[in-house]
């Protein structure tokens, strides 16, 4: 995360939902370490806006508070005090027209103060039914105009399908333009989804093989131990497909399958994702009753500890039909992958909390050495996401103890990442970008679009679709068909 030469990073940023639990887990973390590794810019100012009342030394309180708890770097004095007298606390309800004359009078007085020359960033991590309220008060106030840049950051969900997303677009670009809209996915700023392009465009023995000529599958698999808590007001209007799959999943199966882009900036790299998305293969009725699982947890056993089904989760109905896990099975058609099957997995109450992505190599001929008996294990790379960090290899070798066996040989640059789900490491990277002025993690409408045009197509069958729920048991891994669908291509979800 090096500075670019002669860019100005310095910048008032403004948290809309400042007292939320996003602002205290994740984005003050991030500014503390951002202070740690000397990435903040000394002109910079952070004002927490929030609805309750409080003055802005209780609020810095709350925040040191937080950061003991949250971040990833023990509390320097000297570093925690830098940050300290930047943080201010306006307080407001967004809703309340005449609370944005005041805080424009407040940034105007604090970008004379900080020096930052007016450069702001309004960051929304509030609910989404506010996100148009806020931007046409920024807009009606002359907030969303001054004397440097303004950038606006989005939490998502960008819409709940694509007619709500492209209102809400339509909304946000009378005001902001589309290069100033950061549209923000946390599971971008994770190290190893940085990775993915430098293994395979810095590496030639992964490129060369990275097609459907010598990969038999490839499988992105994102699971959690945990259920949805004291979310379950928000998952029961999202579930697994718009929670997970519209954003998260697709923008990492993107990377994986996009072809080389002709340079390393934002839009080139944008534009190759793109294609990825709207080269998946249309889902007909046929095709999704084969190869789309959707399933629901039920009571089970997590770590030794019984926990309860979705269905008796807080601010969930008893009878509800909303899907927390999703397995599909997708092509994308074009000359690279065209026949090699994506495999894709994602739930809540599994047997086990990872994010990995395993590329299958196809199996060499069972001659040779396979005339003998042996049994050929196939060569995998796995990219682990989280909590192993890092990259996996397995191929074959002969057991050199006996003489006379093939065995799989492990290769494992991984290791435990303590900090799990939306890790401040992530927020870190973003909101480096976001002063940066770099929005390559971050999503361009027309992505945006297409991955909603595939979504919905799914959503939609899944609310025609009578499933007895649950259907499987929390501390498994999925509903048996989940493993049907792999099963019947004489493949299996590798767990490795």
């Amino acid at each position: 995360m090096k500075d670019e030469p002669g860019r100005d990073l310095s910048a008032i940023m403004v948290i809309f939902g400042g007292t939320g639990d996003l602002t205290h887990r994740k984005l003050m973390p991030a500014l503390y370490n951002l202070v740690y590794d000397r990435l903040l810019p000394e002109r910079f100012a952070v004002v927490s806006v929030g609805r309750k009342e409080k003055t802005s030394e209780q609020y810095r309180e709350e925040v040191f508070k937080s950061l003991n708890e949250r971040s990833r770097n023990k509390i320097n004095p000297e570093h925690w005090n830098r940050l300290k007298e930047r943080i201010y606390y306006v307080q407001f309800d967004f809703t309340d027209q005449s609370g944005y004359d005041r805080l424009k009078t407040f940034l105007e007085e604090l970008e004379e103060k900080h020096g930052t020359g007016g450069n702001r960033i309004f960051y929304l991590a509030i609910a989404p039914e506010y996100f148009e309220l806020v931007v046409q008060g920024l807009h009606d106030h002359d907030l969303s105009a001054s004397d440097g840049w303004t950038r606006l950051v989005i939490e998502k969900p960008f819409g709940r399908d694509l007619m709500t997303a492209r209102k809400l677009n339509d909304k946000l670009r009378e005001v902001f333009d589309e290069g100033s809209i950061y549209r923000i996915d946390h599971y971008l700023g994770k190290e190893m989804i940085q990775n993915i392009m430098v293994l395979r465009f810095c590496n030639t023995v992964f490129e060369s093989l990275w097609s459907n000529k010598f990969i038999d599958n490839i499988q992105i698999s994102l699971n959690e131990k945990n259920g949805v808590g004291s979310r379950g007001g928000y998952y029961e209007h999202s579930g697994a497909m718009r929670d997970m799959v519209q954003n998260h999943i697709l923008q990492i199966l993107s990377l994986v399958a996009m072809e080389p882009p002709v340079n390393l900036k934002t839009e080139s790299i944008r534009t190759e994702k793109l294609k990825v998305i709207q080269a998946i293969e249309d889902f007909t009725p046929g095709h999704l009753k084969n190869n789309v699982v959707f399933g629901q947890y039920g009571r089970g056993v997590i770590d030794g500890v019984p926990v309860v089904s979705y269905r008796e989760e807080d601010r969930v109905p008893a009878d509800s039909t909303t899907e927390t896990f999703v397995a599909l099975k997708l092509h994308i058609n074009n000359f690279r992958w065209a026949g090699t099957p994506f495999y894709i997995r994602t739930g809540k109450r599994m047997g086990k909390t990872s994010a990995e992505i395993v590329i299958q190599f196809k199996s060499l001929p069972e001659i040779l050495y396979f005339n003998e008996g042996y049994k050929q294990v196939p060569n995998l790379l796995v990219i682990r996401i989280q909590p192993n960090v890092g990259v996996f290899f397995q191929f074959n070798t002969r057991d050199f103890s006996t003489r006379n066996d093939i065995i799989p040989a492990k290769m494992d640059t991984s290791y435990i990442n303590p900090a799990l789900g939306n890790t401040p490491e992530a927020y870190e990277r973003l909101i480096y970008d976001i002063l940066r002025g770099d929005a390559t993690l971050f999503s361009r409408w027309d992505e945006i679009e297409a991955s909603w045009l595939f979504a919905d197509k799914i959503i939609a069958y899944r609310a025609e679709k009578k499933i007895d729920f649950p259907n499987y048991e929390a501390g498994s891994m999925g509903p048996k068909r989940s493993f049907e669908l792999l099963a019947k291509d004489g493949r299996q979800w590798w767990e490795v």
